[in-house]
């Protein structure tokens, strides 16, 4: 597994550590960000989130795209 970013660099030598949870592209460490995700859970009436945040890992151009303003 390549990274998808690193080969539209012309660089092929890095491997894929994960797969964008948005796109489904793979990505390599350097490419790759790890966001924290809030669990939804049923208790009673209303929603509760978990105390401990989920992991999802995102590709460089995915995690622009959610942090622009």
């Amino acid at each position: 597994m390549r990274c998808y970013d690193c080969l539209q660099e012309a660089r092929s030598d890095t491997t894929g550590i994960g797969v964008c949870s948005r796109c489904g592209l793979a990505t390599c460490e350097n490419h790759a960000r790890v966001r924290q995700a809030q669990i939804p859970r049923q208790i009673g009436m209303g929603a509760s989130y978990s105390r401990i945040p989920a992991r999802r890992v995102v590709c460089h151009t995915c995690d622009m795209a959610e942090t622009a303003h």
